[in-house]
């Protein structure tokens, strides 16, 4: 006689407070998320660069504390360097490391990188004038992208770069903590430039997603 087993002996399926509740946790942090909705991707980027913004506020008052001439400067920035160092920054160092090695350990030694390069956004190299305030706030937006990426969403992260990027821009032209062009100038080449690598690069992760799927 064959002895049928009943649908309730497979393992119950957590709730969406359960996962959320487990993505948050330090320890999942170089792990896809348990879940890829919309809006769950929205309340783990609200997750990651809320505490960006808190290391952001405390790590700049102890710096200013202990470096009382620390000035913090920005190189000149225009809308299209903003919205194109989304894709550019995003698949650079975590889009082609995840897609070519398939190794997170190996995007985040690219998200590390990236992490360090935003120090340096700056026109000088003091120590009086690093760009510290940028470099705390997106520690944690490392663990974002990746997790993002390897969780199979890519575009996500690449879209919300972007936004954000375009979002602070405008809000720092407006209250003048920037110096900014809203517009691209002529002779500004590797504005101009950023466009066209942008679209290169899309169109490659692009095709190596392809592959890989």
């Amino acid at each position: 006689m064959e002895v049928q087993l009943s649908s309730s002996s497979s393992p119950p399926t957590t709730s969406k407070i359960s996962d959320l509740r487990i993505d948050i946790n330090p320890s999942s942090w170089l792990s896809p998320y348990r879940r890829t909705s919309l809006g769950y991707l929205i309340k783990m980027l609200l997750f990651y660069h809320g505490i960006g913004i808190l290391i952001m506020i405390i790590g700049t008052t102890i710096i200013e504390y202990l470096v009382p001439e620390y000035q913090d400067v920005s190189v000149p920035l225009s809308i299209i360097s903003v919205l194109s160092a989304g894709p550019i920054e995003e698949i650079l160092f975590f889009g082609l490391p995840y897609y070519i090695f398939g190794n997170h350990l190996v995007v985040l030694g690219g998200g590390i990188v990236w992490v360090m390069l935003h120090i340096l956004n700056t026109n000088t190299f003091e120590l009086t004038t690093l760009s510290y305030a940028n470099w705390l706030f997106v520690i944690p937006s490392l663990f974002f992208s990746l997790r993002t990426w390897i969780s199979g969403k890519g575009w996500f992260a690449i879209l919300t770069h972007s936004l954000w990027n375009g979002v602070f821009f405008v809000l720092g032209c407006l209250v003048g903590e920037v110096s900014c062009s809203a517009i691209l100038r002529g002779s500004d080449i590797l504005t101009g430039s950023s466009l066209w690598l942008s679209a290169v690069l899309i169109v490659l992760v692009y095709i190596l997603y392809k592959r890989k799927a």
